[in-house]
């Protein structure tokens, strides 16, 4: 199964959506607090960012390879689809 990591500010609603999203269809991902982070996550996560997209913002989703910047639940749904992961998902 691809995995999925979702880098997030604690108090951003937003962000909270996107943890939901994958929630509610029983996907697996793994989540970093960025702004509860230590300095030296927080460089890394940025570092990531930028090589990844050359550009930052949260919430900022990777699904595999693919990166995606911001609340997008058509992307997500796309993205999931052409992994399997909701199939997956309702196996598990």
């Amino acid at each position: 199964m691809v995995k999925i990591s979702i880098y997030i500010i604690s108090t951003c609603p937003v962000c909270r959506k996107t943890k939901e999203f994958f929630r509610k269809r029983g996907i697996p991902f793994d989540f970093v607090d960025f702004d509860l982070a230590s300095e030296r996550e927080q460089d890394r996560i940025a570092a990531e960012m930028v090589n990844g997209t050359c550009d930052t913002g949260f919430p900022f989703v990777r699904i595999g390879d693919v990166v995606v910047i911001g609340f997008s639940p058509e992307r997500f749904e796309q993205l999931l689809k052409s992994e399997n992961l909701e199939q997956a998902a309702s196996q598990a």
